[in-house]
């Protein structure tokens, strides 16, 4: 009889330590095949959980430093207490870093379907499309002591004409999420860019601050084929 009371006491105590039902994580985007990114409607704070009682990562915010409405990539998905919510990637330090966010603060889920891979072995830049390669480019990448930083980002922005005729920055200049390692000081930190060049004759090769440059005829074949929100893999 002691045993069995026992052994009854022991199967509440776990009961009540166990943790409540783990909300399922739903996977939303898919590089390559179809990936979705949202703007900012209200600057939130992004959270380490979907809870609002949850470590407070970065705050996002409606306006990049470029001053075009600001958007998140979407990665994940969850529901707890009746309550949606999103993980996204954030364009803030340290490169990488995510957060989870009411679904009330983004506007509409925006569809892509292409994925921007680069590549600072190869010197070359790959648009993948509904799982198809449909764009390559050579370009130029950081040089050693400014390197490209690696890992997965977004294309945040897009700027035409950038400077004036004959800019350094070429005619187009996608910004990225991704800054610099190097460069904290540089505007907006150290944004990363991928853009055109006045210097194509330097392309291929370790030639730049950190962004990534392109003949200016390949930034703007890139551009009728890539649009805002496309997931950026650098390697």
């Amino acid at each position: 009889m002691l045993s069995r009371t026992v052994g009854a006491a022991v199967a509440l105590l776990l009961a009540a330590a166990a943790p409540a039902h783990a909300a399922k994580i739903e996977r939303v985007s898919r590089p390559g095949k179809t990936s979705y990114y949202a703007f900012v409607d209200r600057a939130e704070w992004a959270r380490a959980k979907p809870s609002t009682s949850a470590r407070k990562v970065a705050k996002l915010t409606l306006r990049t430093p470029e001053a075009t409405d600001d958007l998140v990539m979407v990665l994940d998905r969850t529901e707890t207490r009746g309550r949606e919510w999103l993980r996204v990637r954030l364009p803030v330090r340290p490169n990488g870093t995510t957060g989870w966010v009411p679904a009330s603060v983004l506007g509409e889920l925006q569809p892509v379907k292409t994925w921007l891979k680069i590549s600072t072995k190869t010197f070359k830049a790959t648009l993948v499309k509904d799982g198809k390669v449909v764009f390559r480019a050579p370009i130029g990448v950081g040089q050693s002591q400014w390197p490209t930083p690696r890992g997965q980002f977004y294309i945040r922005a897009k700027l035409k004409g950038y400077g004036s005729a004959g800019s350094f920055y070429g005619p187009l200049a996608f910004i990225t999420s991704a800054t610099s390692n190097q460069l904290t000081d540089w505007p907006g930190g150290g944004l990363v860019g991928v853009h055109g060049t006045s210097q194509p004759g330097l392309i291929p090769g370790k030639i730049s601050h950190g962004c990534v440059r392109m003949r200016n005829a390949d930034i703007l074949k890139l551009e009728k084929l890539m649009k805002v929100g496309t997931p950026l893999t650098v390697t």
